[in-house]
């Protein structure tokens, strides 16, 4: 099995898809993870490239956010779209960040993952509240490379 298959359990995926769904529920505002074994560039760049592959730049209000997350480096990156980065200050994503980071150093994966699903989802829902007319624009799935 490769790194990304031995990342997290099917039920632990399960959790995260789980938490994608709870955090979108008071947010227009649409979260994805990915997964890859290696960035093979820089970390940024290559969530830039997932995020266009995944089509994250095609939300009705820009407010897209990827958490990009490369196995084997054990780096990650956490990508917000044109319309929530323009309304928020440099240390947004700090908390979420955070939160992921600490879970991944003792190597609790699905529960640093699941917590900045749900500290993105907290911060989207200041800035893009969820409205009566709002559909899921993109997949709930993680996606993997």
């Amino acid at each position: 099995m490769s790194e990304i298959e031995n990342f997290l359990s099917p039920q632990e995926e399960q959790a995260i898809i789980a938490a994608i769904q709870e955090a979108e529920k008071n947010t227009s505002g649409e979260i994805r993870i990915h997964l890859e074994k290696t960035a093979k560039i820089d970390v940024f760049d290559r969530a830039l490239e997932v995020f266009h592959m995944l089509k994250m730049t095609n939300t009705k209000h820009q407010n897209g956010v990827l958490i990009y997350v490369a196995v084997a480096d054990r780096n990650f990156v956490i990508f917000g779209d044109k319309g929530i980065n323009e309304v928020v200050g440099p240390d947004f994503w700090d908390s979420t960040r955070n939160a992921i980071q600490s879970a991944f150093k003792e190597g609790r994966f699905k529960d640093g993952l699941v917590a900045g699903v749900l500290q993105a989802g907290m911060a989207l829902k200041q800035h893009f509240p969820w409205e009566q007319q709002d559909t899921n624009e993109l997949p709930n799935s993680i996606s993997k490379g």
